[in-house]
């Protein structure tokens, strides 16, 4: 499995694999839950320095790492405005 850490994350938050984000400001779509409801598919992972293998999701002001037929989180990547830092 690959993890995406935000860069300069201490290290306390970087082993929760959440995108850097502080305890409570995790967003409501957690690993192994599905996403319902609005999100765009991520067509040009580069933008964001993601790995072109997986398929991300982006919901609200989140990208996910997500299995594309069922819409499972695998990971919570990030906020969309750390990623294009």
């Amino acid at each position: 499995m690959i993890y995406t850490e935000a860069p300069g994350c201490p290290p306390g938050l970087a082993k929760k694999h959440n995108g850097c984000l502080p305890p409570g400001q995790a967003k409501k779509w957690q690993r192994g839950e599905r996403i319902r409801g609005d999100y765009i598919l991520i067509r040009d992972p580069d933008r964001y320095r993601l790995d072109r293998r997986n398929t991300y999701w982006r919901s609200g002001d989140y990208v996910y790492r997500v299995e594309p037929q069922t819409g499972k989180v695998l990971d919570l990547i990030g906020a969309v405005s750390a990623l294009l830092n």
